[in-house]
């Protein structure tokens, strides 16, 4: 996984924590969901990428 897509899934998972937050404090059930839905979105990419970490490294080592 590049430091690129690291840093973009990263700040998905910011900036929704930051509607989140920003959601709850102004009782806006609309902006606190759009902000958890920004944080899962941007869990589930890392968790892709690590998939696909893990797959190179295995094909790695059998290349070796």
């Amino acid at each position: 996984m590049s430091f690129v897509d690291k840093a973009k899934n990263k700040a998905e998972e910011v900036k929704g924590q930051g509607k989140e937050h920003a959601g709850k404090a102004t009782d806006d059930p609309q902006l606190e969901a759009e902000g958890h839905a920004d944080q899962t979105s941007g869990k589930a990419k890392q968790a892709g990428e690590h998939v696909k970490d893990a797959a190179k490294d295995l094909k790695d080592g059998f290349t070796k």
